[in-house]
């Protein structure tokens, strides 16, 4: 599974107008509605349920990433969008500092193991310090849709 097989480019958010994890969390569905990939009717139960689960647990995992996630029963594929803040956001994360990348995954409660799938797929990428420094650099969803490419690339030409 490549990046590009969930991320939805065209609701990749350069640059946040939110400033706390809620927030942040509501901005980015509201791109995947945007773009069709989310049902206006079923936008702000995902919201409820994206921010109920960072309080079970944050998804803020170190480094400047969080990854909020959920599994719900409108959505029938894995779909995925990124958003980016330049001043960073408080996601209560494992390491205390604040997030600038946030890519936040929705998928289907009949597919867990192509979740695990796209989780460990992306967590393969920001493991690499590289791919986390180009993506905090990107400042246009041009350069985050071309560095999730370059990714998907380097990962084939490995072997990945």
């Amino acid at each position: 599974m490549k990046l590009s097989d969930f991320i939805v480019t065209e609701s990749i958010v350069p640059q946040l107008k939110s400033t706390n994890r809620d927030e942040t969390i509501a901005e980015l569905v509201k791109s995947l509605e945007e773009s069709g990939k989310v049902a206006s009717k079923h936008a702000d139960e995902i919201i409820r349920k994206l921010i109920e689960r960072e309080t079970q647990g944050s998804t803020g995992i170190g480094k400047g990433i969080a990854v909020p996630h959920i599994k719900h029963s409108s959505i029938t594929k894995i779909t995925g969008t990124i958003g980016c803040s330049s001043e960073g956001i408080d996601f209560c994360s494992l390491d205390k500092a604040p997030v600038y990348s946030v890519f936040l995954l929705l998928s289907p409660p009949n597919n867990p193991d192509r979740h695990l799938e796209a989780m460990e797929n992306l967590f393969a990428h920001l493991q690499r310090d590289r791919f986390r420094r180009f993506l905090r650099q990107a400042d246009t969803a041009e350069a985050i849709a071309d560095l999730i490419t370059e990714a998907d690339e380097a990962n084939q030409d490995s072997g990945l």
